[in-house]
């Protein structure tokens, strides 16, 4: 499969909000496209830090990524990568979309001087869970969030 990379643009934003959405665990807090999503878009959009990644095959985008830099303190000054909000369209997975995708999210986060990748998956995603590690990541921490 011929995959490409690139950043998102605001066209893509429709099908990106869909591809996020099109999963029972994510579709009720996603929601449907709307100017919740746009502002956030640009949220992204502005932020140096921030890369909204779309891989697209044959002109169609197929998958999605938000790669987060963050600069720190702990592990000597060390800058991580943080990987968020992958999707590959429900057609295509299984045939190493999501593998090329973390491939490049590494190379990103390589070439911002990060020393560490790292990610969330809400329980309820086994399948995404067995994903990770065999790309070699870890559940060495657990994770704790809370509402605001």
């Amino acid at each position: 499969m011929n995959l490409t990379f690139r950043e998102a643009r605001p066209t893509d934003l429709e099908r990106i909000v869909e591809l996020i959405a099109d999963d029972a665990v994510a579709a009720r807090r996603t929601g449907t496209y709307g100017e919740a999503h746009v502002r956030g878009f640009e949220a992204i959009a502005a932020s140096p830090d921030n890369e909204l990644v779309v891989a697209e095959a044959d002109g169609a985008v197929v998958g999605v990524m938000q790669l987060t830099f963050i600069p720190g303190i702990s592990r000597n000054g060390a800058s991580r990568l943080l990987v968020e909000a992958v999707r590959v369209d429900k057609e295509l997975r299984g045939q190493g979309v999501g593998a090329r995708m973390m491939e490049h999210a590494h190379d990103r986060g390589r070439a911002r001087g990060c020393v560490l990748a790292q990610l969330t998956s809400d329980k309820q995603r086994p399948d995404a869970h067995r994903f990770y590690r065999r790309l070699g990541y870890a559940q060495s921490h657990e994770g704790f969030k809370l509402p605001l």
